[in-house]
């Protein structure tokens, strides 16, 4: 499976940037999908994730982007979408796509299948 993250770049605080994760070959219907980024020095940590439809679609969000970030899919153009709203600066990081059919969607030792990152920057 390859993914193909796009959609960072440089933003000011308050703004919005939308990420979108696409592959080909492959249905994203049958898998989890995350969103995950790291900062320089810092370990990658699971921003958000969606199940696949036959699991329910249920997303997870990590506890400082609830109310800001929205995760969604459409399974018809075999895309995951990160919508960011309200950036702050603590949210500049690489941000990547990953893809899972692990029962272990929310964290990022389940995810077996992961895109280049995509640079977020967001200035204050």
């Amino acid at each position: 499976v390859q993914l193909q993250a796009s959609g960072g770049g440089l933003v000011q605080a308050g703004g919005s940037l939308g990420l979108s994760c696409t592959t080909s070959g492959v249905s994203l219907r049958n898998y989890h999908m995350g969103w995950f980024r790291q900062a320089p020095g810092q370990e990658r940590e699971t921003v958000a994730a969606i199940s696949r439809p036959g699991s329910g679609g249920a997303t997870y969000y990590t506890e400082s982007v609830k109310g800001r970030f929205t995760i969604s899919r459409d399974n018809a153009k075999n895309t995951v979408y990160l919508q960011m709203n309200g950036l702050k600066p603590e949210d500049t990081a690489v941000y990547y796509c990953a893809a899972s059919q692990n029962v272990n969607w929310r964290t990022a030792v389940g995810y077996k299948y992961w895109g280049r990152g995509t640079l977020v920057t967001v200035s204050s």
